[in-house]
């Protein structure tokens, strides 16, 4: 008989809220077993953050040297390697994880069972799991187990060969064409990605635009600069077949056929709970399988914490991330709470889109006062100078209280630049404040000032 693992914390899933916080209760002296039962990371590590920015970089490579001749260079043919771009994605990936594990494994007060965990039930103050077939006995338990790809119910699709954010990851043979369905985050980076390394590449978005959880314009702005690159983009219509097609498929879209050489659906995520046997103890989750939390992130079950995407409060590496901190702070004595964030989020096209707090939609809904400012990026001097002028910003200012209520922008450098808003609104602050800083010239970010000498009521502005 295999005798139980007593320790004072499980962590069940190594996402990434999961190897920092294991990290950081073993150096206060806890017993930790962190259980995992596929790779150590998760999705940020694996298929992911890592692979997925990495392999962003070789396509903008490809993408900047056939524009070489606008900046006055002359390079020839270019030609894609696409199984050694693929290649340096996983070394890349392989390097990121072998570094994670050797951090866990320099703790000595971790225990890593690679194994998937399960609750059993409860023994007095332990809560009871097993790992594979290894029992653990836990005083508290931490859940980080992520999500995977939702696959719809589409007619023939079960028959026919598709690929999700996971096993796109594993060609090292390019396709000829790639059919996306899904017109989000992950569907448009990857379509783009995908496109630049030499495919012809076809998005399909069954709602009435891609990006819809963005302003109108702010998708239009995308499909714009996608469009320009040879993307075709089908929107507003459902897909009601999919079907072999000799070595490839057939879609069936609205009255349109769309044939391609590989499939990839990118049209949600459903979180890794159904093994876990939460009923054993009787930790809630909702009808997706998503688990509830107050703004410590406690489950109802006192000493049981679901970290990460499975608690639907933000399906980013950062928000999970950023769960650790506010679990430990709490162990400490703190009072940081999640309902507290303001969340921020990138996309990761090219140009990338950057977004924090209300929409404009959001904040025409809200019954406040709002003050908008807009500005295009082909009118700013740092992006003119880069040649990359595609893009948009505005941004969002509650009238009675003079605080930003959020931003979104299109363009160069957005993904780092909209932290220049997050962080600020974190302090409080009036936006006058930025109004009177100094800026650095020449930057995308100096233009923020200027911007905000634009804003006006929103109420004025057509919706």
């Amino acid at each position: 008989m295999v005798q139980p693992l007593e320790v004072d914390a499980a962590i069940v899933g190594s996402g990434q809220a999961a190897p920092s916080l294991a990290v950081a209760l073993a150096q206060r002296g806890e017993r930790v077993v962190l259980i995992e039962g596929a790779e150590v990371g998760g999705t940020c590590v694996n298929n992911g953050c890592t692979p997925t920015k990495t392999l962003r970089k070789s396509a903008r490579v490809a993408h900047m040297a056939r524009r070489a001749a606008e900046f006055g260079v002359h390079v020839g043919a270019v030609e894609v390697d696409f199984a050694a771009a693929m290649d340096r994605m996983q070394l890349r990936v392989d390097a990121a994880r072998g570094s994670l594990e050797s951090w866990i494994a320099g703790e000595r007060h971790i225990t890593l069972l690679r194994a998937w965990g399960s609750f059993v039930g409860r023994s007095g103050d332990w809560f009871e799991l097993l790992a594979g077939e290894q029992p653990v006995r836990a005083k508290r338990v931490y859940l980080n187990t992520g999500t995977r790809a939702f696959i719809p119910s589409i007619p023939g699709l079960d028959a026919v060969a598709h690929l999700d954010n996971v096993s796109l990851l594993k060609l090292r043979e390019r396709p000829r064409h790639l059919v996306v369905i899904g017109g989000s985050y992950i569907g448009l980076e990857m379509g783009q990605i995908f496109r630049r390394l030499g495919c012809e590449v076809t998005v399909i978005e069954t709602g009435s635009r891609i990006t819809s959880r963005e302003d109108a314009e702010v998708s239009a702005c995308i499909a714009s600069f996608l469009a320009e690159e040879g993307i075709t983009v089908l929107a507003g219509a459902p897909v009601t077949r999919a079907d072999k097609a000799g070595e490839g498929i057939v879609l069936q879209v609205g009255e349109r056929r769309v044939e391609g050489s590989h499939l990839l659906v990118a049209t949600g995520r459903l979180p890794n709970t159904e093994r876990l046997n939460l009923d054993a103890v009787g930790v809630e989750k909702d009808a997706r399988g998503f688990v509830p939390t107050n703004g410590r992130l406690e489950t109802n079950v006192p000493g049981i914490w679901a970290l990460g995407d499975i608690n639907k409060r933000g399906a980013f590496t950062h928000t999970s991330y950023h769960d650790h901190e506010i679990v430990l702070a709490n162990h400490d004595g703190g009072h940081r709470s999640a309902d507290d964030r303001i969340m921020a989020y990138a996309m990761f096209t090219d140009p990338p889109l950057g977004r924090v707090g209300m929409s404009e939609a959001e904040a025409r809904a809200s019954g406040k006062r709002i003050l908008e400012a807009a500005f295009d990026m082909k009118d700013v001097s740092r992006a003119k100078e880069e040649s990359e002028t595609a893009g948009l910003v505005k941004l969002l200012v509650d009238a009675d209280t003079d605080r930003f209520v959020g931003a979104a922008m299109v363009g160069i450098h957005a993904d780092e630049i909209i932290q220049v808003i997050s962080h600020f609104m974190a302090t409080g602050a009036s936006w006058r404040v930025m109004k009177e800083a100094l800026p650095i010239h020449p930057t995308v970010a100096e233009f923020l000032p200027t911007i905000l000498g634009r804003l006006r009521p929103l109420d004025m502005l057509a919706a």
